[in-house]
């Protein structure tokens, strides 16, 4: 039975669309004709150098080096994507300064500093000031400039700058402790260190120059550290980032292949370090344009996503940028002085899509927040959530309380690909509880255990085609068996993406969360690992298990399981201090719901932890068929979360 309708676009919406005006493009230019959206994704999976190709000419890409072809090797992983092409990706986010120079670019609203705006012009030359000043330390294509930022137009340049001669970016948010950063940052040997000294959250002060300091002195790489004062001292050596805005340098983008790298960014595993993921221009260049068609962004659009510079979705800013739209960043705590704060902002700036995690939705609706009560949505006419699955419930809010003519778009994706596998389409109707189509490229599926497609049952999300944003490579993963292990030895050729879908015959599809033992708090993912750094580190703990259990229609819950030494007790105390060290190491957000002791964790025969088979028993699995005990090497310590299940379900 489908799920009720609870929008569908006009047809002056359908129209003026984005997509819309693709498949007209594709008529016209392509002589394509398609029966509807599923016939178009059926092409574009199926003829995937037609496709991209067409993307790249409807958007009017420019590489000053044509490519030799579009897909030079077809398999999965190690794809060829345009060999030959030489392009810069700035280059192309800033290219709107060519057309409206003195249109506003960014706005920007910082709890610690304030309300500002840039033009595109002013943009464009604080971009090559900083790049500039970059050549003069003696920064090249292949080095690494990393900062830790909020989500501030400092950060936005800083990018930009590095990555338009060629160097690679990576970025932490200011509220990640110094065991998180440096598990990311030693990965990838920096040369410049960017830093904010102290910010402003939730009206207190939050002083960071102790711990930028310590991050600083344990990246030997680091030949230059620049700082972002906030009203702090100028730390030893430091030069500050408002010098560097300074200046009247030409903008120069250096030409590169079209697999230069452009970024690392980090999604974490469930052993070892972070896995530090290397995307380059030329394919986060396309997945931006073509992820622009399903969110329906145009030169004209006001474009804000709510997000933490440690987020993904700060890197999907740059989809809104590199179409014109005006970016709108916010940094600050999104319930302060109180949770209708952000809205007031969204409706002050006139927003036309807006972007924020399901959590986020979520706590505005258990709070009873009205906001088309109180606001001028008017401007407002799409939002966007991800980061969780998004419930029946939370549509209903949105569109009882926010708006009912709205164009609400969930999509699902990872910083995998920085991008979406599923989403939104404009000219499609939006039912509850699902994300309308799986995007335009992306040959999503879902796969049973034996690797057979099922359609209206929940399986694997695997993609069976590659995309050109899938990762180049794992830095320092010199013979590609970390990137082998993470997404395709389930399915030999297939990515493996982590997550539980069911996909409707419709090509409507739901996400019921990870299938994997990633921590995915509030959209904020990390692995198991660095909670068992933090959590282990302390003298009273020798052993521990986490699992997330996010699951659909329920609030993320993360229950911690501890092996206490021997003599100590689980008390308040203890727990006070685990919650401590979980905090002062990764984030608050990844402190624990509840925290049990435990005699043992489980493990299998090899000493691997069964973080997996326990987040399925506690989920509802039977318990006979989770996990074979012949391989584990403690069985019996798998009767505590037996019962610690049957608990939960009686609650």
């Amino acid at each position: 039975m489908s799920a009720p309708i609870l929008w569908t676009p006009s047809a002056e919406r359908i129209e003026g669309s984005q997509i819309k005006s693709f498949e007209r493009w594709l008529h016209s230019e392509r002589q394509q004709q398609f029966d509807d959206y599923n016939d178009l994704w059926r092409w574009s999976v199926d003829d995937l150098p037609g496709f991209w190709q067409a993307i790249w000419d409807y958007f009017d890409l420019q590489a000053s080096t044509p490519a030799e072809t579009v897909l030079a090797q077809d398999s999965l992983p190690g794809a060829v994507w345009f060999p030959g092409a030489r392009l810069n990706w700035a280059q192309h986010m800033l290219r709107h300064a060519d057309v409206a120079p003195d249109e506003v670019a960014l706005v920007v609203s910082s709890e610690t500093f304030g309300r500002s705006t840039l033009t595109w012009r002013a943009l464009r030359d604080q971009v090559a000031n900083v790049a500039n000043r970059f050549r003069a330390m003696g920064v090249g294509q292949g080095d690494r400039v990393v900062a830790i930022l909020p989500n501030t137009e400092t950060a936005l340049i800083a990018c930009l700058a590095a990555t338009s001669i060629g160097a690679i970016w990576s970025l932490c948010a200011l509220d990640m402790g110094h065991v998180a950063i440096l598990d990311r940052f030693k990965q990838i040997q920096p040369k410049i260190l960017i830093t904010q000294e102290a910010y402003l959250h939730a009206g207190k002060r939050v002083d960071r120059s102790d711990v930028n300091a310590m991050i600083a002195e344990a990246l030997p790489s680091v030949v230059q550290r620049i700082s972002v004062t906030a009203g702090s001292d100028l730390p030893a050596g430091a030069l500050e980032w408002q010098t560097l805005l300074q200046g009247d340098a030409t903008a120069e983008y250096a030409q590169v292949p079209f697999d230069h790298p452009l970024w690392v960014v980090y999604s974490s595993g469930t052993t070892g370090n972070p896995k530090p993921i290397v995307h380059g221009h030329g394919g986060i260049l396309l997945e931006g344009c073509k992820q622009s068609l399903h969110q329906d962004i145009s030169a004209s659009d006001r474009f804000c996503w709510l997000t933490s510079s440690g987020w993904v979705m700060w890197n999907a800013q740059f989809v809104a940028l590199g179409q014109g739209a005006r970016l709108i960043l916010h940094d600050g705590a999104p319930n302060h002085p109180d949770l209708m704060s952000v809205w007031r902002y969204i409706a002050e700036e006139r927003v036309t899509y807006f972007g924020v995690g399901a959590a986020y939705v979520t706590t505005c609706q258990k709070a009873g927040l009205a906001p088309a009560a109180e606001l001028d949505l008017s401007a407002l006419v799409s939002l966007g959530t991800t980061g969780s699955p998004l419930t029946d419930d939370g549509y209903a809010w949105v569109y009882e309380h926010v708006k009912a003519d709205i164009w609400l778009a969930p999509i699902s994706g990872g910083t995998d690909l920085c991008g979406a596998f599923v989403g939104g389409n404009v000219t499609l109707p939006v039912r509850a509880g699902e994300m309308q189509c799986r995007l335009l490229g992306n040959s999503v599926r879902a796969f049973d255990p034996e690797g057979q497609e099922i359609y209206d049952e929940v399986g694997e999300l695997v993609c069976t085609r590659p995309l050109p944003s899938m990762p180049l490579f794992f830095w320092g993963d010199e013979d590609g068996s970390r990137l082998h292990d993470s997404y395709f030895d389930t399915y030999p050729g297939i990515w493996r993406h982590g997550d539980w879908i069911r996909i409707g015959s419709d090509g409507s599809s739901v996400i019921y969360g990870r299938s994997d033992a990633t921590i995915n708090r509030k959209g904020l993912r990390m692995g198991s690992s660095e909670i068992y750094r933090a959590v282990e580190a302390l003298p009273e703990v020798l052993d521990s298990l986490v699992v997330d259990l996010e699951f659909l229609g329920r609030d993320s819950f993360m229950p911690l399981f501890v092996v206490p030494a021997e003599g100590v007790t689980l008390d308040d105390a203890l727990k006070q201090k685990i919650n401590g060290a979980v905090r002062a190491s990764l984030s608050a957000r990844f402190i624990p719901n509840e925290i049990h002791a435990i005699t043992d964790v489980p493990r299998t025969l090899s000493g691997k932890k069964l973080e997996v088979p326990v987040k399925k028993l506690l989920l509802g699995a039977d318990p006979t068929k989770v996990v074979n005990r012949d391989s584990m090497s403690n069985p019996e310590s798998f009767d505590f979360f037996v019962a610690y299940a049957r608990d939960r379900m009686n609650c």
